[in-house]
């Protein structure tokens, strides 16, 4: 039976807790106890020892973002455009691995889950699988890590190297207000969906997704067309079987899908991209065009709004999505003006702006970002407006519960 005991310590406004959790690998020094402004954490050093001392400052814990998509998809561009909203520009830690993929702002520390590969590339070759399968990711101490650090806990979090393939050796992460966990895996283990405060999966059709391959992968790198399609096979089945099912947990879906502007289109450069919002969400209302739960269809081109062939056409209407019910709101085709968003903006509801114009100034600040001039852009920012809303209304009702102490 767990005993717990509750201090105050007047300096720090925090209450401590001791208890007697299972084993876990938090990562970080056992033999040195870490005091921050709002939290520290220790755990005791003796083998076999399980105490755990942990202090956490009244509404200090961390609120956790899950960013689930396969690789190429747009994660990175998508974690500009969110740590943007918050302001100031997400860097890598200052000092640490050259090679981090840890991003770092004011607000937000954004942690790449291949840091949580158990395999480097030379085991997977050697046991055939691929960084899509569970095998090659270590989901206890990913569940672990996250869970320290949503309570306020720094971690030492492994770092898994893109540019040699191996694991080196790991930094310290220390709880930010808002953690971001972006890669392949954010929903697969319940244990860590269930720590997501919001969740986001990006799902870029297989035509578009070959499409922006190729476009990528023949222009800037030089490959064949045959070794692009053997290398989008190869990753399908795995892709199918533990990447793509994590789509039907996400409070917030973002499909990319070929146009239906342009009959039988195959370049995949014009879109047609989906914001599919679960209802009854806390913290989060779905956007809405013009009549919230109502079926629209709207083509806005004309004297207030730029379009070249072949036009933009909105739609928001009522749905279910994996037995869900969602509103969805959909973007076909792109922007000419940039600075004519704001005609758009004007006729959306629910988007959490603080003042007007305010998409269509995040939209402008980033018009060289991939995905400015259509639906991706566009509803990333969005996104990231409603990931502040939520976290500022998670914020202020912390602040009104009052302190309470469980044994």
């Amino acid at each position: 039976m767990a005993i717990c005991t509750v201090y105050t310590t007047q300096s720090l406004n925090s209450t401590c807790t001791i208890s007697t959790p299972g084993k876990t690998h938090l990562g970080f020094n056992q033999k040195h106890v870490v005091f921050l402004n709002s939290s520290c954490g220790k755990r005791n050093s003796k083998r076999g020892s399980s105490s755990f001392i942990s202090c956490s400052s009244e509404g200090s814990e961390t609120v956790v973002i899950g960013l689930a998509a396969d690789s190429g998809c747009g994660k990175s561009t998508f974690m500009r455009r969110l740590t943007s909203v918050f302001g100031g520009a997400a860097e890598p830690p200052k000092g640490g691995n050259p090679d981090s993929n840890t991003l770092i702002s004011d607000t937000t520390t954004v942690i790449c889950l291949d840091d949580y590969h158990s395999l480097d590339r030379t085991g997977r070759k050697e046991k055939g699988v691929t960084a899509l399968d569970p095998r090659a990711n270590d989901f206890d101490l990913m569940y672990e890590q996250v869970k320290a650090i949503k309570e306020g806990i720094p971690v030492e979090k492994p770092i898994y190297n893109h540019v040699t393939g191996l694991l080196d050796p790991p930094e310290l992460i220390k709880p930010p207000k808002i953690l971001v966990i972006e890669g392949l895996h954010p929903m697969y283990d319940q244990r860590v969906r269930d720590l997501l405060d919001f969740s986001i999966y990006l799902d870029i059709s297989n035509e578009v997704k070959f499409a922006w391959k190729i476009q990528r992968d023949m222009a800037e790198r030089g490959h064949s067309l045959e070794s692009i399609k053997a290398s989008i096979e190869a990753r399908k089945p795995d892709f199918d079987a533990y990447i793509d099912p994590q789509k039907q947990y996400a409070d917030a879906v973002i499909e990319v899908l070929p146009t239906q502007l342009i009959p039988d289109d195959n370049e995949g450069k014009v879109l047609r991209v989906r914001l599919i919002m679960k209802e009854g969400v806390k913290y989060f209302s779905p956007v809405y065009l013009f009549d919230e739960g109502s079926t629209i269809s709207w083509i806005p081109c004309g004297r207030k709004l730029t379009c070249s062939y072949p036009g933009i056409k909105f739609a928001y209407a009522p749905d279910t999505y994996f037995g869900h019910e969602v509103s969805v709101l959909e973007m076909d085709g792109q922007f000419d003006r940039l600075d004519e968003l704001i005609y758009v903006e004007s006729h959306l509801s629910n988007i959490s702006t603080k003042f007007y114009g305010e998409v269509t100034q995040q939209m402008l600040k980033h018009a060289d970002f991939p995905g400015s001039n259509n639906g991706t852009g566009l509803f990333q920012t969005i996104v990231g407006l409603k990931i502040r809303d939520l976290y500022e209304q998670i914020v202020a009702s912390k602040a009104k519960t009052p302190v309470e102490a469980k044994a």
